[in-house]
């Protein structure tokens, strides 16, 4: 065969090779990755350590993501955090689960740098105590929107002061159409925390209630040895859409005990919570093709 024949072969290949390396490359690019997950925990009150380990193995169980945990050892209500103290905090991550319990944070500027990331579109996802963070001023009173100390609250939907005894809640679909909720049964807690709602912003959605026994306390044993157990109802699940670019933000406040964590049905239930604030669940109520498991 002449010598230009290999030539013209030659070529043909290099150009089919090189051909099929820039379509992979793109198709490399095109395809979606795993979900960026950043779970920040820590503060008081929890067992943290346990939590987030719980958190990552049950969301990387369920859907395509990477969890990324950034856990503080500090167990007191002055918990903070480094990763806060960059502008850019959450660059690279699709979305933000709060679950810190740092009541006593007041620094502005920190709780500005926050926030800003959410207002600017980065979904977030709180958990249990990330309700009774960064608070101050009269925040036992219901606190007006635009309020100083009402920004933390109006990111999360809910302003919630205390929470009732360690006991059982009823679990209930209020809002049972609604992809998060939809196909899910009612259920009950084992011993948890019912967060109370001073008040419940415009715009936030609620999907979940919660009923619970409150036992009689001392004083009114006192009045009366008679006194019988009240029941008490909450919000303990709902959706909302913050700041300018109406980012998604889904909360609950269930989450105290580390049997709670662990359940199949509130693990299901906030991974269904966070594919909803990314934009990533079916109405359904499934991940989309991108994020399921195989």
């Amino acid at each position: 065969m002449p010598t230009h024949c290999f030539r013209v072969i030659a070529s043909t290949i290099a150009s089919v090779v090189l051909l099929s390396l820039v379509a992979s490359h793109v198709h490399a690019q095109q395809s979606p990755g795993k979900l960026k997950v950043l779970l920040v925990a820590g503060g008081c009150c929890h067992d943290y350590a346990t939590q987030t380990k719980l958190l990552k193995e049950g969301i990387e169980e369920r859907i395509n993501a990477d969890v990324t945990v950034v856990l503080s050892t500090n167990t007191s209500t002055e918990t903070v955090f480094d990763i806060y103290d960059s502008d850019d905090w959450a660059e690279g991550y699709d979305v933000v689960i709060h679950d810190e319990c740092s009541a006593n944070v007041t620094e502005r500027p920190y709780v500005e740098r926050i926030l800003a990331a959410h207002r600017e579109g980065t979904p977030a996802v709180n958990l249990h105590c990330a309700m009774h963070s960064y608070r101050w001023g009269d925040f036992r009173q219901p606190v007006e929107p635009g309020a100083d100390n009402g920004k933390w609250y109006e990111m999360i939907g809910v302003q919630s002061t205390g929470h009732g005894p360690k006991a059982p809640i009823e679990v209930l679909y209020t809002d049972s159409k609604h992809p998060i909720t939809t196909g899910f049964a009612d259920w009950k807690t084992v011993d948890e925390e019912l967060y109370n709602n001073v008040r419940v912003y415009g715009g936030t959605s609620v999907l979940v209630s919660g009923k619970q026994l409150m036992p009689p306390n001392k004083n009114a044993l006192k009045q009366n040895p008679d006194a019988k157990a009240k029941e008490s109802t909450a919000v303990i699940a709902w959706t909302n859409k913050y700041g300018p670019k109406k980012t998604r933000v889904f909360s609950t406040s269930l989450g105290h005990q580390n049997d709670t964590v662990a359940d199949d049905r509130y693990m299901d239930f906030v991974v269904r919570g966070l594919l909803w604030a990314t934009g990533n669940l079916t109405d359904e109520g499934e991940p989309t093709a991108a994020y399921a498991k195989k």
